[in-house]
């Protein structure tokens, strides 16, 4: 028999909100909590994503009722995060792929204004579809260019997958490769989770040694990014 797979549960609206590591814990700060938000993820990655996020992006307005009329595997049933995979990606030429290869990991950020509402992705060129997606929060695109490699850096470690990853901002791949964040982006209650995400990013990568090939995507050559959001 197959043992249970962990659980990382975040919430938002709690006595002490954070993320936890068992349905106990979790109930522990939801349970009786007015307005408790809450929800369970697969991963810590995810789970940490997430508990910097707004949690309307992540569970309807109506979802985290007190836990005493619901129980784990309810709580379980609520857990699939905001499905990667839904929007569509822009597949390269055969020539592009047969440089840049089909094992590699492409990532892309948009933002509507500087700053505005930004969101980031990766996309696995292999299979042609969205493997993660976060936002939009209020941020800057340059913020999220550098988040999206670290977060495909934390998946692919985390997986043991050297692959490359593919991006096509120079700002953020030379911050990527002095381990810090060089935004201007003022630091206020709005922007605030999202500054912590940036600690939590940059943290990761002074903690681990970086083994992926981090590389320019050319868009001038190849066209566009397949993980690109098609705003332009």
């Amino acid at each position: 028999m197959s043992s249970k797979k962990p659980k990382f549960y975040v919430v938002w609206s709690g006595r002490v909100p954070g993320v936890y590591t068992s349905w106990d814990e979790c109930r522990e700060q939801v349970e009786g909590f007015p307005g408790a938000r809450y929800k369970a993820f697969a991963s810590r990655d995810e789970a940490e994503y997430a508990a910097a996020d707004d949690p309307e992006e992540h569970i309807p307005p109506h979802r985290s009722a007190d836990p005493a009329a619901r129980s784990e595997a309810a709580a379980s049933q609520a857990s699939t995060p905001v499905a990667p995979g839904v929007r569509p990606v822009r597949m390269p030429s055969p020539e592009v792929l047969a440089k840049v290869g089909f094992q590699t990991l492409c990532v892309d950020a948009a933002c509507s204004g500087n700053p505005g509402a930004m969101e980031y992705r990766g996309v696995f060129l292999a299979e042609g579809r969205e493997i993660f997606h976060f936002g939009p929060v209020h941020g800057t695109n340059n913020i999220g260019e550098f988040l999206a490699i670290v977060h495909a850096l934390a998946l692919l470690d985390k997986q043991g997958t050297k692959m490359p990853i593919y991006s096509d901002s120079a700002t953020a791949i030379s911050w990527v490769r002095r381990k810090q964040c060089r935004t201007q982006l003022a630091r206020t209650p709005r922007t605030e989770k999202l500054y912590e995400m940036i600690a939590r990013a940059e943290a990761w990568l002074k903690a681990h040694r970086v083994t992926n090939p981090i590389l320019k995507w050319e868009t001038d050559q190849w066209g566009e990014i397949p993980a690109d959001f098609g705003r332009k």
